[in-house]
């Protein structure tokens, strides 16, 4: 009898421990969760004070509340790791596709595409080289550290770079490389983190080629077929735009990854269509796509920042650092030297692209495969590529606007572009603008007969300091003013043109060549 009664009380004990989550777990969870987005948005703010780019102090509140932090919670899953953050990555370049002028992009587009190729292999080779040979690592691990550590990211370079404007091709070359190098990167860790042996290297690029034309195909026909039906079907509510964008960008991704193409390179030149293509409510759509890939940034550095375990971190630092300066003072450069040669390129645009090669959230969540793979001493890859990370961020991130006004690279003079909102008058069949007049814009000054928008565009209403008014031919635009225009169907995209043309070039935008987009350095 007493056998059985703590056979019974055990069984209860188990029971208890098995009970599934209820309500209570449920809130104590969203509390959590909650209290972590606020210091996370917190973090923002600090990080634009101190020039550092918000990963870090993202990364560093994962590991306050991991394995040695205050919160020592365990959590050593990594295919639960490296799936959360292939969905962030795809909702982040979404998001930086979208925000991706093509005007600025376009001038830019081969020498990222060289930087995306050759400057891969030849930062993949210098950088394993230096491991094997200064570290001691064997050559399977040393490839894929060379390969996990060649991919940039925008997202750390231009939130220390915001308060410094670059010149349009030194900004379209930053964006399209990290939009670009992800797809060859990811391709190239996981033929090296397959177990066998590695594959011939003009298989691998062989295959690289062919999953770049296969996801730049899908991405450019998703894009373009979702565009086409977002301008001509008219949604029923404005905040179904934002949603329709981002699940065209997802799908586009989705698409290119079960083709056996590159999802990533998908979805960024689906975003960047999309993004290019004057899509009704574009400002909110803009948001609520930048909210979604903050969301997307702090949910995987918080979780990358749980999969570590400070104290194994210490054994592997030196290597770390090491291998850094290989990739920092030797790789990137000789990456940027070799790619740009047949393009003219002043020294000063190439030493600020040497030096801003940021490395962000894509080479941790790509350290995460080899431990997928059961590649041997993965954990090891995975907390030097950690360290690499957090210690050449903290050195690059600070110095980089200064080093961009040591070479005079910043660009005081340009215009801020206009904000304008599109609504569709489907019976109407004409368009409502709203155009907000920022701060820097030439607009300022311009009487609204000055505009000559073209005819079937009108400037109907004026917002100023909280009060609204009809504006006559002779009203003197000023800073802060939003107007509201309505255009017909055939003129719309002339009008905002025309308006886009003089926020940059003021009234005498015609006759000074300026047409709507940015000025070209």
């Amino acid at each position: 009898m007493a056998r059985y009664l703590a056979r019974t009380r055990s069984q209860v004990r188990a029971r208890r421990k098995e009970r599934p989550l209820t309500v209570h777990h449920l809130n104590q969870l969203l509390l959590v969760c909650s209290l972590v987005l606020l210091v996370a948005v917190a973090a923002v703010r600090i990080s634009s004070r101190s020039g550092l780019p918000s990963l870090l102090l993202y990364l560093g509140i994962g590991v306050a509340i991991g394995q040695d932090g205050i919160g020592n919670v365990t959590f050593n899953n990594a295919e639960l790791t490296q799936v959360i953050g292939y969905a962030a990555l795809v909702v982040i370049l979404a998001e930086g596709g979208l925000g991706t002028k093509w005007k600025e992009v376009k001038p830019a587009l081969p020498a990222a595409a060289a930087l995306s190729t050759l400057g891969v292999a030849v930062s993949v080779g210098v950088t394993a080289a230096g491991a094997h040979y200064l570290v001691g690592l064997e050559w399977r691990q040393a490839l894929i550290i060379g390969a996990v550590v060649s991919s940039t990211d925008a997202a750390a370079v231009f939130s220390v770079l915001r308060k410094v404007p670059l010149p349009s091709r030194v900004t379209g070359v930053l964006e399209a490389e990290s939009g670009f190098n992800d797809a060859p990167v990811v391709i190239l860790v996981v033929a090296f983190s397959t177990a066998g042996p590695v594959d011939a290297w003009y298989l691998l690029i062989g295959k690289i080629a062919l999953e770049l034309a296969i996801g730049a195909a899908i991405g450019l026909a998703v894009g373009w077929l979702g565009a086409y039906g977002l301008r001509h079907v008219a949604l029923p509510a404005s905040g179904l735009y934002p949603i329709a964008v981002m699940a065209i960008a997802v799908a586009a991704y989705a698409a290119g990854a079960m083709a056996h193409g590159s999802g990533f390179l998908a979805v960024y030149l689906a975003s960047m269509v999309l993004g290019n293509a004057k899509l009704p409510h574009w400002p909110a759509t803009r948001g609520f796509a930048e909210g979604l890939g903050w969301l997307a940034q702090i949910g995987m550095f918080v979780l990358l920042g749980l999969l570590v375990t400070p104290h194994d971190l210490l054994d592997d630092t030196w290597p770390a650092i090491v291998i850094g300066l290989v990739l920092t003072m030797v790789a990137r450069p000789l990456e940027v030297v070799l790619s740009l040669l047949p393009f003219r390129m002043p020294w000063q645009e190439k030493a600020l692209l040497s030096w801003a090669g940021l490395r962000g959230a894509v080479p941790i969540i790509l350290a995460t495969i080899p431990m997928v793979g059961g590649v041997e001493d993965s954990q090891r890859i995975f907390n030097i590529v950690f360290v690499l990370v957090v210690v050449y961020t903290l050195i690059q991130g600070p110095t980089l606007p200064w080093l961009a006004r040591k070479l005079r690279l910043g660009d005081s003079s340009e215009a801020a572009d206009l904000g304008i909102e599109s609504a569709p008058l489907e019976r109407l069949r004409g368009h409502l603008l709203s155009v907000d007049i920022p701060k820097e814009s030439r607009m300022h000054g311009v009487e609204v007969g000055e505009l000559r928008l073209p005819q079937g565009a009108a400037v109907t209403l004026v917002v100023r300091d909280g009060e609204s008014f009809v504006p006559l031919p002779a009203t003197v635009l000023r800073r802060g003013d939003e107007l509201l225009v309505v255009a017909t169907d055939p003129v719309r995209d002339a009008a905002e043109k025309r308006l886009r043309a003089v926020g940059h070039g003021g009234k005498l935008a015609g006759w000074l060549g300026t047409d709507g987009g940015k000025h070209q350095s």
